[in-house]
């Protein structure tokens, strides 16, 4: 339900945090972060990292979240800032292991010669891109619970321009990987380990995965 406490001229939130969904998302989250511990450390697919720490930081933001629905609308500083923070640039830690899957398939299918990207590069550009969107978007929301309308306004237009970095660069990778993903369609056998790697649903996999984390991406901008 919308709401719009003020006390003072601030407010923490603008509508009431939902239980319900916070705590499905909480459960949903732990889950899943640790059905990629046993995933990773399994199969040793070390790039699933981050993607595995995005996890928790989302399953721990949205019991933050559960917190702060509980005690509505005598909101407070740290489980409001702990839930902003995590849910916030989660997605880019998830983004960084979309960045490394791409490698890691251009690598097992010897296709580099398909990619308009060196893979030695391609990593570190959009890991970089995604570094930097991650610190804009992390501390703008830090700044954001400065009580102050001044502050708000800052964090806003941080977190803004970090997801607008995100955006940017997030079409440019899948781009890339849309480029391979044709150039390799034209020739059969693209690799020796081709045949062993269903490395074309990987491929589709990446592709929701990235649409998923634009979409959200654009959802907040707008937000």
């Amino acid at each position: 339900m919308a709401a719009d406490h003020i006390s003072g001229g601030f407010a923490f939130y603008h509508y009431d945090p939902s239980l319900v969904a916070a705590v499905l998302f909480t459960i949903l989250f732990v889950l899943t972060a640790f059905f990629h511990v046993y995933q990773l450390t399994r199969t040793r697919t070390w790039y699933f990292i981050p993607l595995t720490i995005g996890a928790f930081f989302e399953w721990v933001g949205y019991a933050f979240r559960a917190v702060s629905s509980v005690h509505t609308p005598n909101w407070t500083l740290a489980p409001y800032l702990v839930q902003t923070l995590l849910i916030l640039v989660a997605p880019a830690l998830f983004a960084a292991s979309i960045y490394l899957v791409l490698g890691r398939i251009i690598l097992v299918v010897d296709g580099e010669k398909y990619s308009t990207v060196k893979t030695r590069w391609l990593t570190k550009i959009f890991v970089t891109s995604d570094v930097l969107s991650l610190l804009l978007q992390a501390g703008g929301g830090g700044i954001m619970s400065g009580r102050t309308a001044a502050a708000m306004n800052l964090g806003k237009r941080l977190v803004i321009i970090g997801l607008i970095v995100q955006i940017l660069f997030f079409g440019v990778f899948l781009t890339t990987a849309l480029l391979f993903d044709a150039h390799t369609h034209r020739h059969a056998n693209p690799g020796p380990l081709t045949p062993q790697i269903p490395w074309r649903k990987h491929m589709l996999a990446l592709y929701a995965a990235s649409a998923l984390v634009l979409l959200r991406s654009l959802f907040r901008v707008v937000e």
